[in-house]
């Protein structure tokens, strides 16, 4: 149980519930190959049963923490840095992005969009997700959609959530980690046939690396 003082720190976004950061090479989508500091949020109510990090899902386990202390932590390593969760904007991003962007850091975020924006991002991942569906300020301001390719289904998903997001985000399917033999090549023709999407992958993955 949080003390009062506490709680209302971290609702203002003063204090954050930080599982983890590390220094590493994006993975996924647009930014694939280039260098960034990863700043991981506890917190999630979205419940995805395929998600790599569910013990990112609890924020209780995750220490509130100043977000001085967090941004003193990711200026020492990149130009770059990412937010994600979790669900990071179960937490409002507005002091962190700011502070972010005040050591003239590039701030992204990679979210579900289920909850409001807030925050000032040069970057927005929207990774939507069937069981919470976006908020309409992250289809408007998304640069990059994102959709977890599981099964056949999750291509009509796709098209739905393309009608929905603004125009100028650039569309990606990603095949989900256990069903990438699977899912793959069928990502792979779905893209040959409709070009206005790119094939994403979990580059880390295959390069072992977080």
């Amino acid at each position: 149980m949080l003390s009062k003082e506490i709680q209302l720190e971290v609702n203002k976004g003063a204090m954050l519930p930080l599982m983890e950061e590390f220094y590493t090479i994006q993975g996924e989508g647009f930014h694939t190959g280039t260098a960034a500091y990863f700043i991981r949020i506890g917190g999630c109510d979205v419940g995805c049963h395929w998600c790599d990090v569910k013990e990112s899902w609890n924020a209780e386990l995750h220490p509130p923490t100043n977000i001085h202390q967090i941004v003193d932590n990711a200026d020492k390593y990149a130009d770059t840095i990412v937010v994600t969760g979790g669900e990071p904007l179960m937490w409002d991003m507005t002091l962190l992005t700011h502070k972010l962007k005040s050591r003239n850091l590039k701030v992204h975020i990679e979210t579900s969009g289920a909850y409001p924006l807030s925050g000032s991002w040069d970057w927005i991942c929207l990774s939507p997700k069937k069981n919470k569906l976006p908020t309409e300020t992250v289809y408007d301001a998304a640069h990059e959609l994102k959709v977890i390719i599981h099964n056949k289904h999750d291509f009509v998903f796709a098209e739905e959530q393309a009608q929905k997001v603004n125009k100028n985000a650039i569309l990606f399917l990603q095949p989900e980690w256990s069903k990438k033999e699977e899912m793959t090549p069928l990502i792979v023709d779905y893209v040959m046939n409709n070009p206005k999407w790119r094939v994403s992958l979990q580059t880390h993955k295959y390069l072992n690396i977080p």
